[in-house]
């Protein structure tokens, strides 16, 4: 039986770390990229290319992180499974009609996704969390003085969606009414954790409103709804910068705090802004410096656990977080990790575990150890060769 993996080589953060396990186990790996991969649901150049590998020697399975329906319908074509590791939430392409392809299986982190999809009938996508490459980040060193660089009292890494081109902030010329009705739910989303609702919300004259503003058509090769896109790609980046920035804005008035970002923040000036950071060499030591790691979710993840959170846990940081569901299926609050629910908890926790330097590092090393023990790349990689019954 053959031991080679065809890997889609699309650019992603788990990468080098998935190679590397299936390498553990005695795979061979074969990348393939080609620029039309995104192409909805096929292109002529992509699918000979594809093809042609199938030329040169069989695979045991074809896997890539994300899902693509050019992929999938290549793999039909084949008659080969097709496994993929889904890490971005919103993701368009799983409403694709390929969704439904019997090759498929398709792994994706939120719970509330996949439960949306299940209940759709969707027999191909699967539930699976997100992990941590331990094994390599017990590994890395860095000299004394550059830890020193990183250390910190509380830390956050991650987009503040602050760009210019952010989609909300293009629908200049709304009317009055529909400005003020997305300003209230953007209002009350924020105050509300666990569950979000932006998209129950936009009743059809908004829509179109939006719409007259900043067009947006459906695929006309699947079932992704214009309230969905809107909701989760336009609404809940433009709630996640309100809320990243006003929470930033009182850790940063009361503690010292280190922002890892891509632009400029002159909106929050008593922080300390780093820039960005390489997600393999640097990031790392951010988490395993700082003596308090946030994450603020993107609010179009309603239950999953961000790879963020695994990135600090894996590293053995100690993780303050908003409330996520999925979260409470794996790990203790109070004892692998704390959350909070308003800014006056998070500003109560952040002054209450820089005061508890012990407590602080026992839960940080309970839930390095869970990570450890259970939530590795290798340990997802033998759950989806177990579903799809490959290997």
């Amino acid at each position: 039986m053959t031991k080679t993996i065809l890997f889609i080589d699309s650019p992603s953060f788990g990468k080098l770390d998935m190679i590397e396990a299936m390498k553990e186990k005695g795979f061979e790996i074969e990348l393939f990229y080609h620029d039309n991969i995104f192409s909805y649901p096929n292109d002529p150049d992509f699918d000979k290319a594809f093809d042609d590998m199938f030329v040169k020697k069989n695979y045991l399975f074809v896997f890539s992180f994300n899902y693509f329906p050019s992929v999938s319908n290549g793999c039909k074509r084949h008659n080969i499974k097709y496994l993929a590791f889904v890490y971005d939430n919103p993701l368009t392409s799983l409403y694709s009609y390929t969704i439904i392809n019997s090759v498929n299986h398709v792994f994706i982190f939120d719970k509330h996704s996949y439960e949306e999809l299940a209940k759709l009938g969707i027999t191909t996508v699967y539930y699976l969390p997100l992990c941590a490459n331990v094994k390599r980040l017990d590994k890395m060193t860095l000299p004394a003085d550059k830890n020193k660089i990183l250390s910190s009292d509380v830390s956050f890494v991650g987009s503040l969606y602050n760009e210019k081109h952010n989609f909300l902030d293009r629908m200049t010329d709304l009317d009055d009414y529909t400005k003020g009705y997305i300003d209230a739910i953007i209002e009350a989303q924020i105050k509300i954790s666990g569950y979000f609702f932006i998209e129950e919300l936009l009743t059809k004259d908004i829509i179109e409103a939006m719409k007259k503003s900043l067009d947006y058509s459906p695929n006309k090769y699947g079932t992704e709804t214009v309230e969905y896109v809107y909701a989760n790609y336009f609404i809940a980046r433009k709630i996640t910068a309100i809320e990243r920035n006003r929470l930033l804005t009182a850790v940063s008035n009361k503690f010292k705090t280190k922002l890892y970002t891509h632009n400029e923040t002159p909106e929050l000036p008593k922080i300390k802004n780093m820039g960005a950071v390489d997600y393999y060499d640097i990031m790392p030591f951010v988490f395993k410096n700082s003596k308090i790691n946030l994450n603020i979710t993107l609010r179009s993840i309603q239950t999953g656990i961000p790879l963020r959170c695994f990135d600090i846990l894996g590293a053995g940081g100690f993780l303050l977080t908003n409330y996520q569901a999925d979260l409470f299926d794996y790990f203790t609050p109070g004892e692998d990790f704390d959350f909070y629910d308003s800014e006056e908890s998070l500003l109560a926790k952040i002054d209450y575990y820089l005061s508890h330097d012990k407590e602080r590092a026992v839960i940080a090393r309970n839930a390095y150890e869970k990570v450890k023990s259970g939530h590795t790349y290798k340990d997802r990689l033998e759950l989806m060769m177990e579903v799809a019954e490959v290997g």
